[in-house]
């Protein structure tokens, strides 16, 4: 099914989700690990709206990246698009990431993944919605 006509919708749904301790990479296009913060299956019928995207640094300094996938599952992505690249976030301080001056769309069979940087501290992500139908 092809994403829906985002002018002409029949349902909006606010979705939040929230992650502690993301996935932590130490190779290429995230070998070790990448956290899927959100995934827009192959026919679900929807498209989804990132309204916020942001990572907060629990302990040290720490980088976060956040990558875009032209696959749900991420792993048999053929494209991946860096969104944030190593994007250093202080110590107990959170980062922007996405937000309404910048959403980014997700249609059908495409993700989200974010993963921190290895031996550092931990990096927790929180991403605002809208799954459109």
């Amino acid at each position: 099914m092809a994403a829906p006509n985002i002018v002409n919708v029949t349902t909006i749904t606010g979705v939040t989700s929230a992650f502690a301790g993301i996935a932590v990479t130490t190779g290429g296009r995230g070998s070790l690990g990448i956290t899927t913060v959100v995934s827009n299956p192959a026919s679900s019928g929807k498209v989804l709206k990132i309204n916020s995207l942001v990572a907060a640094a629990i302990g040290a300094t720490t980088g976060v990246t956040v990558q875009y996938y032209d696959n749900a599952a991420h792993t048999g992505a053929a494209n991946t698009v860096s969104i944030a690249l190593t994007a250093s976030v202080p110590t107990y301080s959170s980062l922007v990431v996405i937000s309404k001056e910048n959403a980014v769309y997700l249609p059908e069979n495409t993700s989200l993944g974010a993963f921190a940087q290895p031996n550092t501290g931990n990096i927790d992500v929180i991403c605002s919605y809208e799954e459109i139908s």
